[in-house]
C-alpha cells in the first residue's frame, strides 16, 4: 500500500493547526475569565460594607492563576519556537507535544476548581447565606466537576488519536 506523501502531509498540518488552535484559545479564554472574575470580585468585595475575607483570598486565587496561566503561555510558545523539525514527522511531533499540553492543562484546571469551589463556599458561609444557597453553589461544583471531566476525556482521546496515527506511520514506513 503507497501513501500519498500530499495528502498525509496536508492531513498532519491540518491536525497540528486543530491542536494549535484548540490550545491557544483554550489558554487565553482562561487567561481572560480568571483575571476578569478575580478583578470583579475584588471589586465587588472593596465596596462591600462588610468585606468576606474569604472573596479576597478568592480574587488573589483567581487572579494567581491567570498570571501562572500567562506564564505557562508564554514559556510553552518559546519552548516551541525551535524545538520541531519542519517535517512531517515534527510537525506530528508538535502536534502531540500541544495535545499533551492541553491535557495537562485541563486536569490542571478541573483540579483548580477544588479550591476555588471551598474558597466560594466558605464566603457563602461567612457571608451568611442560606443553606439552599450554598446547597445550590455545591450542586453547580459538582456539575462543573463531571463537564471538566469530560472535556478532559476529549483532549486525551485526541491526543491518543494522534498517538495511533503516529505509531502506524511509523508502522507503515
Amino acid at each position: 500500500m503507497t501513501i500519498d506523501e500530499k495528502v498525509l502531509r496536508d492531513r498532519i498540518l491540518l491536525k497540528k493547526e486543530q491542536a494549535r488552535h484548540i490550545t491557544n484559545i483554550s489558554e487565553l479564554l482562561l487567561i481572560i475569565v480568571y483575571t476578569g472574575a478575580g478583578a470583579f470580585i475584588l471589586d465587588l468585595n472593596v465596596f462591600r460594607q462588610r468585606p468576606i475575607f474569604f472573596m479576597y483570598l478568592l480574587a488573589v486565587w483567581m487572579l494567581g492563576i491567570a498570571l501562572y496561566l500567562l506564564m505557562r503561555r508564554v514559556r510553552r510558545i518559546k519552548r516551541d519556537k525551535n524545538r520541531f523539525e519542519q517535517s512531517m514527522r515534527g510537525d506530528l511531533d508538535h502536534a502531540i507535544s500541544m495535545a499533551a499540553y492541553q491535557v495537562r492543562l485541563s486536569q490542571f484546571m478541573r483540579w483548580n476548581m477544588l479550591p476555588v469551589a471551598l474558597l466560594v463556599l466558605f464566603g457563602v458561609w461567612e457571608g451568611g447565606k442560606s443553606i439552599w444557597v450554598a446547597g445550590g453553589t455545591l450542586t453547580f461544583f459538582a456539575f462543573a466537576w463531571y463537564a471538566g471531566g469530560f472535556e478532559h476525556s476529549i483532549y486525551k482521546g485526541r491526543k491518543r488519536e494522534l498517538q495511533i496515527f503516529q505509531k502506524s506511520l511509523e508502522h507503515e514506513r
